[in-house]
Parts: C-alpha cells; structure tokens; sequence
C-alpha cells in the first residue's frame, strides 16, 4: 500500500544539509519524463543547502544540462535501442569515490546492474537506500516479442526492491499495482508537477498552426511523446484511422523523436510531425491543440496528461494506472479500455465535434492541475530523506 510523508521525528535535524548519491540509469543522455523528474528533484535539493552527487552512464550529445554533480559510469549501448545505454555496475575507482563523498542517504532509480550495485555499497556503509521505481520496464518486454520473460523480469524486480528503507511510486494506483504484482509490500508517494507559468492555455498560436497548414476551423488531436512502440503508436494510428472511416473531420500532430517514427509514419501518412520540441515551443504544442491522446499503458504517471491539463484541453487516455489518477473520466476527458480503439474513437470524437464538452473538460483540467506543485512535492521527499537518516 502506498504511505503518506510524516515530518520528521523528534531528535532529527531538521536545518543539517545532507549528502545525497543518487544513481540512475539515464540521468540527462536521452530526455524522458523520468530523467526530468529526477533533475527537478536534485536541483530543489540543492537550493536546500543538500548535496547531490549523481553516477549516471553519459554520452558526448546530452539532451540537456544536468542539476548536481554527474559523475559518468561504464555503460554499453542497449542492441536495438542504441540511444540508450546500460550502466555495467560499480569499478573499484567509484566505489572509493562514492566512500570519500561519504553520503547520508543513497537513491537508486533503476534496476540495473549500476543499481544492484549502488544497493550492496549502501548496505556496507550503513547508510539509508531507498528507490524510487518510474516506468514498468516489465511492460516493455512484450512490445519487443519477449513477453515470455516477463515473470523473469518481474522476479528480478522483487529482489532488487526487496529490503530497502523506502521505495517511492509515482502514484498510490501505481503503488498498489506493485503490491499486487508482489514487488513492493509498502511504498510512498512521491508525484509530479507541472510548471504552470510555461503550460497555459495562453500559449494557444493561430499563428504557428498556419504555419503548420493547419486552418482555423480544424480540430487538432495531439500525440506528445518519444516515438517508441511502447507509447501505443499502433493504437493511435488505429484510432485516428477510425475517426477516418466515420467521416470524422481531424489533424494528427504528432510532437517528439524516436526509432519508431518511419514506422508510425507509413501509419498515419496524413500527420503533421512537429519533431522533438522544448522550450516554450512544446507548451505552444499543447495549447494549440484541440485534445491529447494518450494511449500508453506503461506510464507511472504520465506527464504528458498533468502537461496538457495545465494546458486547457482535454485527455483521452489508457484506464491505466499511470492516466486514471490525473484524468477524471468525464470531467478532465475520457479513459478507455486499453485495447479498445472504437473507445479511443468515441472520445475523441466528443472532444472534436462538441465544442462545449471540450471546453468543460478542458476548465476543468485547468483547475485540477492547480494542485501539483513541484517544491511541495519535492519537499515531501526530502521530509523523508530525514526521517531515514
């Protein structure tokens, strides 16, 4: 079950800087919604007073600067995923490095072998080792036609949680679908924001949408996201080839970059592919949007839906763990059954062709999106950062 934050005990210091070693599997190489949250979090964590030293694999193009300091790891190219890389483990020259750094507390946030072990050095330096879990990798393997080792994955999973002071999910739906696969017994809630003076529906562009040969009276459908099979492009292609058949008038615009993208391309010929957008150009995306689809089953949180909410439009999302706790259904947009592309069809033919239900959905996303602030939530995390140690 997912657990609250509690301040700290009597007896800890409250006001003493802490020494952090955070370890992950992509900490700023490739841009992903999990590596985003962890940099926000390092940063908050130094505007505390704290230090964070983070052991990453890196590579000579980062998609952006890193928050702390990032010390670079022995890590491969993964076969048939070479933007991404695997960090081989801990040499000698780490271990003495992480031991003269001599830290409070150490985060793990990936289950790899630089994880596993990361886990046994805090084990014999007797420091807290928590882990904050951010995707369900075992999900991936049957996007890659190896779901048969799916039980092997979710046994390795449970042993590397195992025993830790703390485990971090980033939703309580997610925390109890990892009790219930019998990976983690207890985990604490730690959410995400969104950044509200840069996702606003006053970022909408009639405009950029010319520019785009979108026109005026047309109704945009947005897909954010990396390009990868496991975002459920085959789902969004099908559904926008349903909208299609019924004669639903639409624009695909397709916002990121990935290795699926020739794939997902011959998918939907009529799509507008804007490319990987940052800046203040990825909140002009949104906002200049009619609706988000969101078909992905894999996400724990799911960003791109708090994103869009701050944005003013609607979502229609997979009833995942990951969507169904931002999106209300019927309130902030519509969940449907993952599987079920007639569903997908239906809402988003709500949200194209009924300009009154689009913009209730739309207010109402924008009001619940008021709630997730980054320093509270941030600080809930270091609250229990001192409760450990």
């Amino acid at each position: 079950m997912a657990t609250a934050f509690q301040l700290p005990h009597d007896g800890a210091d409250p006001a003493r800087p802490l020494r952090i070693a955070l370890f992950s599997g992509n900490y700023n190489y490739v841009r992903d919604g999990a590596n985003q949250a962890l940099n926000r979090l390092v940063a908050f964590l130094e505007r505390q007073g704290c230090t964070v030293r983070v052991y990453s694999p890196t590579s000579d193009t980062p998609a952006f600067e890193p928050a702390g300091t990032l010390v670079s790891v022995p890590s491969v190219q993964i076969p048939g995923r070479a933007e991404y890389r695997v960090a081989l483990g801990l040499p000698e020259r780490l271990k003495r490095d992480i031991r003269n750094f001599a830290p409070d507390i150490i985060h793990l946030s990936a289950p790899d072998p630089l994880g596993h072990a990361a886990k046994k050095l805090g084990r014999a330096l007797g420091v807290p080792v928590v882990a904050s879990v951010h995707t369900r990798f075992e999900t991936y393997l049957e996007y890659y036609g190896f779901g048969w080792l799916r039980p092997a994955g979710e046994n390795m999973l449970r042993r590397f949680y195992a025993g830790l002071d703390a485990v971090f999910a980033t939703t309580s739906g997610f925390a109890e679908t990892l009790r219930e696969q019998g990976i983690v017994e207890h985990a604490t809630v730690w959410s995400r924001g969104v950044d509200k003076a840069r996702f606003n529906p006053g970022r909408r562009s009639a405009e950029w949408r010319w520019s785009l040969g979108i026109k005026d009276d047309e109704a945009v459908i947005a897909f954010v996201g990396r390009l990868v099979l496991e975002k459920g492009l085959d789902k969004v292609a099908a559904a926008v080839t349903e909208l299609k058949a019924r004669g639903v008038p639409h624009r695909l615009l397709v916002v990121g970059e990935g290795p699926a993208r020739e794939r997902f391309a011959a998918q939907v010929p009529d799509a507008i592919f804007a490319g990987f957008l940052d800046g203040d150009r990825l909140p002009r995306a949104y906002a200049s949007a009619e609706v988000l689809i969101n078909p992905s089953t894999t996400e724990t949180f799911g960003n791109i839906n708090l994103e869009a909410m701050a944005s003013g439009i609607p979502v229609v999302a997979a009833d995942a763990s990951g969507n169904a706790c931002l999106v209300e259904n019927g309130v902030t947009g519509r969940l449907v059954a993952p599987d079920d592309i007639a569903g997908y069809a239906d809402a988003l033919t709500l949200y194209l062709t009924d300009p009154a239900a689009r913009a209730a959905a739309g207010a109402a996303g924008l009001k619940a999106a008021q709630a997730y602030d980054w320093d509270e939530i941030n600080g809930a995390v270091l609250a229990r950062y001192r409760q450990l140690v």
